[in-house]
This record gives C-alpha cells, structure tokens and sequence, in this order.
C-alpha cells in the first residue's frame, strides 16, 4: 500500500498541472449542476471521480488497450508483443465479453486489474527478471490488454470496450487494409477522442497483403482519414504481426510510451480537458450583462404599484395635513376636523409606535391582481433576459427561471417589509406645538378681552359710567385683545394651512423614500439576489474549466 501512495504522489507531482486541472473541473461540476446538460454534467464528474481512482492506483504501471475490428489482427499484435500465445486468434477466439491482461512487474498491479476489471482467470503476469528478451526489460511496468471486438454483434463486448477505451492510458488501435475506414470506429471511437492524440497509436495491420508499391498510398489515406477525425498527430505504422514486419517499431513506440512514465497523467490530462471543452462549449464564454437602472427601476415601480405605495403616500400626505390642521387650525373651530377620520388609521396603515406590534395580526399589502402580477413578471423577465442576452441558452434559462423563482412570494415579502416601516406621520412638526400654544395665547388675549368689555359694560351699568384704565393708540385695550385674539388666531390658522401643505408633501416624500427602500430590499431578495446567485455559479464554472483546459 505504500508503494501505491507513493506512486500516486509521482504520478501527481510529476504534473504540477493534473491536480488545479482536477479541481477546476470539480469546482466547475458542482456549479454547473442542475444548470448545465446533465449528461455532460454526469460525464465531467464521472471523469473527476475517475481520475481520483486512478491516482490512488500505481504509477508505476502503464496500461496499454489494443482495439480493433474483427479479423483486424488484434490479437495476433496482442500475442507478438507478449511473446506469448495468450490471446486466441482467428476463428479460435472466444466468445467472452472480457479482455485479456498481460502485465510485466505485479507489485501493485493488483489494485490496478481490479480497478480494471479483468477477472484473474484473464491475467497473466510476466516476470520480466526470468526474461531474457529486450522486450520484456523495455516493457517492465505494462499492463498490456487485448479488448473485445469493438464491432462485434455482442452488446456486451461493446460495453467492454466502450468502458476499457476510457480506463487505458495508451490506445492502441488496430487497423485492417479492408476496414480501415470503417465509420464504426471513426464515428463511434476515433472522432470523440480527438482531444486523446497524445495517447493514441494506430497500427495498419496485414500490410504483408498489400502490394509494394500501395502501401506508402494506403498508409497516407489513413492518416488523411486521422486527420479528418482531429488527430493528425496519431503515429500510423505500418506492421504484420503475423510475419513480424513492422512489429519491432511498434513495440519501440509502446516501449517509450512505458518508460517515459507520463502515459497515465498524460491520458488523465487529456480525459479532463475532454470533459472540461465539452462542458466550456455548452457553457460559453459570453460575459453577463450589468442590470440596467432603467430595468431595476422598472422593476422597483411594478413592486410599488403591487405594493399600493402611490395610494399610502397620498394617504401620508393627506393624514398630515389633517393632524396639521387639528393642531394649528383655530382652537374654536378646528374641532370640526376632529369629525373628519385619520386616513392613515381607517386604513392601519401607520399607527406610530404600535405599527410593529399590530404588524403581525393585519395585512398591509393587497393579493397582487393579474394585472400586477403580468407587469413584475414582465419586469423580471426583462431584467433577467438584459443580464444574460449575450450568454449560451442554457444560463439563460437557468437565470430566468431563478429570477422566477420566488415571485409566488411577492405578496407576502412585500407586507412584512411594509408593515415594519414607520412612516413618521404620527408625530407633529415642531412648529405645530408652537403654532398650538400662540393660538390658545390668542384666545386667552381675546376671552381676557370680552370679560374686560363685559366687567365695564355691568360696571357703566350698575355704577355710572366706567374709565377704561388703558388703550392703544385711542382704542381701548380690552377692545385691542379681543379683536387682536380673534383676528391674529385666524390669520394665523390661515397661514399655519400653507405650511401645513409644504409639510405634508415633504412628509410624503420621506414616506415614499422609506417605502422605496423596503420595495428595494424586496426586490433584491426576491429577483437581484437569485440572479446574482446564478451569475456567480457562472463565473464558477468559467474559472474552474478555465483551470481545467490552461
């Protein structure tokens, strides 16, 4: 076990770019779950979870797949690397849907076959000390399998293969001068690994069959072939494994692969650049769009207008004035406005310091109508669509729908954000207390007035007539505070509903600031946030496969 773990770290140390690769790809993984196309999604973490498998495996062993067709020489090549009759040939070959393993040097291969799958009846281990063959020393530390055919009629030898194509860390594909251009194996195998060139070898088999002068033409047609599938840089060799031609550059080509000990990080690095370009197309590179102001503001008057703000900040303004004139009207007639109801407390709206408490137990905000309801969903989308215009299809619909998500929610956010504000209407200005006690100066100057008058009128009288003991200006004082109380008390009150008017549309302009800032806390809540949310995971995903394919 510590030869594996030691192994492991050569084999991730030896790449300082495998393990930021691997994370990139797992961070990018998780964010692009549930919004990315889940069989790319399940694709890119079965490739994480792979890669980690095999890093806790050997380092030391480099594993060798040979694929071909039916009758393409397979196991022939199998049998001439090996030096060993392992692997039937021809119409003596089994029907299993099981490769077969040849391994040179068993110390820690074991883990390995078994990650592989190869049962033991199908592995043979060859001690290379007890060869005396060039091969065997060269490829000491191989784990050499001969695949099933990848065109066989047996689903179970294509799932084999299929699964043995992703674990190799060098294929070797074997190809024939009559199939060669099979669409089977371009289509099926050769087109989705053009990101696998580096691990890649194909062999033209039975060149022994092909004239002379042919086969320069026909081994120039396969590379042309390659090169259509993306894979211009594969080695094709030429070989007959069954008359030896070829074979000893063929096994020198495998040979350095093994010795060079970077097949299995190279096939791991290639692995998860495949999966990352294939996850970095579907997410694309567009950047998300700032939310406009215009949008935003669109958005905070459709959640207003749900919210009744225009209707509260008339009330507001309309219970300012009515408290204003209650409080600096003239004492002798205001008390008709005492008759008129507070508009802010018919509607509970605002009940000063009990607002919270009573928050609980009433509805500030009304159901939304249809007609609400279609503008902030017409908002939303418009907003959402802004941010992400210039991004792939599948991160648009992923943040509409989040910008969607809550808006079932819109009634009741918007009640306990309202409930909760204090639109200050219940308090008096400051000047309104001053106003108050100079109008009951004044009726006291003019009540103090008429009782004068009315002491000097019994006084003439009872008693003869009575001297006034002071005036103003000729005009007797008593006759001065009584006209004056009356007369200023009016002015006054006439004035007073002036300011009264300024004070109530200022005080409803500080309701509405309030009220707008609940409506903008909703709105972040309910649609900015989800979105950013989603604008985050974006960002995630292009910086983790950025990690993956630097």
């Amino acid at each position: 076990m510590t030869s594996l773990l030691e192994g492991a770290k050569r084999l991730v140390s030896g790449s300082s770019d495998l393990g930021p690769r691997v994370a990139g790809l797992e961070a990018a993984v998780a964010n692009a779950r549930g919004r990315l196309d889940d069989v790319l999604v399940d694709s890119a973490e079965e490739m994480v979870e792979r890669t980690h498998a095999r890093l806790r495996l050997s380092a030391e062993h480099t594993v060798i797949a040979i694929a071909g067709a039916t009758g393409s020489g397979k196991s022939s090549t199998f049998n001439a690397v090996t030096g060993l009759e392992l692997s039937a040939v021809g119409v003596r070959r089994p029907t299993t849907s099981w490769a077969t393993a040849c391994v040179w040097g068993d110390e820690g291969a074991g883990e390995l076959l078994e990650f592989l799958g190869i049962p033991a009846r199908h592995q043979t281990t060859r001690d290379s000390m007890l060869d005396t063959g060039k091969e065997d020393r060269r490829f000491h530390g191989t784990v050499l399998l001969d695949l099933p055919d990848h065109d066989s009629t047996e689903l179970s030898h294509h799932l084999e293969v299929d699964r043995l194509v992703k674990l190799a860390d060098v294929l070797l594909w074997i190809v024939d001068p009559q199939k060669y251009a099979d669409a089977a194996l371009h289509e099926r195998y050769l087109r989705k690994l053009a990101r696998h060139s580096a691990v890649m070898v194909v062999a033209l088999n039975h060149i022994d069959t092909v004239p002379v002068e042919q086969r320069d033409a026909m081994l120039a047609d396969v590379r042309r072939l390659m090169a259509n599938d993306g894979l211009p840089d594969v080695p094709v060799l030429a070989i007959s494994a069954r008359f030896g031609d070829g074979m000893e550059e063929l096994k020198d080509e495998l040979a350095a692969r093994v010795a060079s000990k970077k097949a299995t990080r190279t096939r791991l690095e290639s692995d998860i650049r495949a999966a990352a370009g294939a996850l970095a197309a579907e997410s694309g590179t567009g950047r998300p769009q700032a939310p406009p102001r215009e949008r935003l503001d669109e958005l905070e008057d459709a959640f207003a207008d749900a919210a009744g703000v225009p209707v509260i900040v008339e009330t507001v303004a309309d219970s300012t004035r009515v408290r204003a004139r209650r409080a600096t009207g003239w004492p002798l007639t205001s008390w008709i406005s005492r008759l008129r109801p507070d508009p802010l407390k018919k509607l509970q709206l605002d009940l000063g310091g009990a607002g919270a408490a009573l928050s609980g137990r009433r509805r500030v905000v009304p159901e939304v109508t249809p007609v609400q309801g279609a503008r902030i969903d017409a908002s939303v989308r418009s907003l959402a669509d802004e941010v992400s215009a210039l991004m792939t299809p599948p991160w648009r619909t992923s943040i509409r729908a989040a910008a969607t998500s809550r808006t079932a929610e819109v009634t009741s956010a918007l009640d306990r954000a309202l409930a909760g504000v204090d639109l200050g209407a219940r308090g008096l200005p400051w000047w309104a207390h001053l106003v108050r006690l100079l109008q009951w100066l004044l009726i006291l100057a003019a009540l103090t007035g008429a009782i004068w008058l009315a002491v000097g009128a019994f006084s003439s009288a009872t008693s003869g007539p009575w001297v006034d003991p002071a005036d103003v200006l000729g005009v007797p004082l008593p006759l001065v505070l009584l006209i004056g109380g009356v007369g200023l008390g009016l002015v006054l009150a006439l004035l007073a509903r002036a300011v009264v008017g300024m004070a109530a549309r200022s005080r409803a302009r500080s309701a509405e600031r309030s009220l707008r800032r609940a409506i903008r806390t909703v709105c972040d809540d309910l649609v900015v946030k989800p979105i950013e949310s989603e604008l985050n995971a974006y960002e995630a995903v292009r910086s983790g496969l950025n990690d993956a394919l630097r």
